[in-house]
């Protein structure tokens, strides 16, 4: 079953699936963003280089940086702890999400707030996931932290809605 749908792939597919197997197989070539994504999370630390210290970045060794790669210059930057404080704030705001959408009394908009959560949880975990080689590189952005203005403005939206969907609750009661 694999091998017909390995040869229905094309040649950049191919690359980046055995990238993701190996990237030390073409650590100059494709690899390249993956590995130096670890050598930055790993140069870290536990309390990390400093804010703007850190040298994967600075050097620019680390590509897309301020994008795709925006957790691994915190995991740099800010080391272990701070890696724990990012992931403790999306946690409590993922929380937070749940928690209103639970509460809501309209079946469409738990829906939303939940379809919310799933949104910036997949954000969250891919991006994470590909730059420690969990996964294969994919270009998603860090929720609030990748820059880029239209991902930027979809999560402050998500917020807002999520809002809405809790001063909603108040509404109906008053009815």
């Amino acid at each position: 079953v694999s091998l017909p749908l390995w040869n229905s792939l094309a040649g950049y597919q191919k690359q980046r699936i055995l990238v993701f197997l190996q990237p030390e197989s073409d650590p100059r070539g494709a690899g390249w963003n993956v590995i130096q994504s670890k050598v930055a999370i790993g140069s870290g630390g536990w309390f990390g280089k400093g804010f703007l210290d850190g040298t994967q970045k600075r050097l620019a060794f680390l590509p897309e940086r301020h994008t795709d790669f925006i957790f691994s210059v915190v995991g740099e930057e800010l080391g272990f702890l701070g890696v724990v404080v990012a992931f403790t704030l999306f946690a409590l705001l993922l929380l937070e999400g749940i928690r209103i959408a639970e509460r809501s009394p309209e079946a469409f908009s738990s829906t939303l707030a939940f379809g919310l959560v799933t949104l910036l949880a997949s954000h969250v975990t891919i991006n994470t996931a590909m730059t420690v080689g969990l996964m294969p590189i994919t270009g998603l952005p860090l929720p609030f932290l990748s820059k880029g203005g239209s991902f930027l403005v979809v999560c402050f939206i998500a917020v807002g809605l999520w809002r809405q969907v809790w001063c909603e609750r108040f509404a109906v009661k008053r009815l």
